[in-house]
């Protein structure tokens, strides 16, 4: 009886270590990182406030588009966009680069945009950015 108690507990402590793990995801951690990765990747195109420049490339500041769709997001991260997508009201119709970044490279610079600017998001976490590449 003692055994089936035992492994009872331990399935209970296993069953919520996901929901523990996704509490401790820094936030705050992420942003600063992402930032660095923000300078160094989109800054040249979506400028130092997240502003873009209109009619060419969208803003990133207060965006109704990124803040639509967190996967959309996370794809276009990584495989880049291409064809009209309309943000804040205005149509934008310029090809964004994919990039060659990890996981958590992008759920870091995702969670700086999204949480910048205007912007407040959800976290997203170095797991869903491999859910979404899958």
């Amino acid at each position: 009886m003692k055994k089936v108690i035992v492994l009872i507990c331990i399935a209970a402590a296993i069953a919520t270590l996901p929901s523990f793990q996704q509490k401790q995801f820094d936030l705050k951690a992420s942003m600063k990182r992402g930032e660095e990765i923000y300078i160094s990747y989109c800054l040249s195109c979506h400028m130092d406030q997240g502003q873009g420049i209109e009619g060419i490339y969208p803003p990133v500041a207060k965006s109704d588009y990124l803040m639509a769709d967190k996967n959309r997001s996370i794809i276009q991260i990584i495989k880049g966009a291409k064809g009209e997508m309309t943000v804040n009201g205005k149509k934008y119709d310029m090809e964004m680069p994919g990039f060659d970044l990890s996981d958590e490279e992008v759920s870091d610079v995702l969670n700086y945009i999204r949480n910048s600017w205007g912007n407040k998001g959800a976290p997203v976490t170095p797991a869903e950015v491999k859910a979404v590449r899958k």
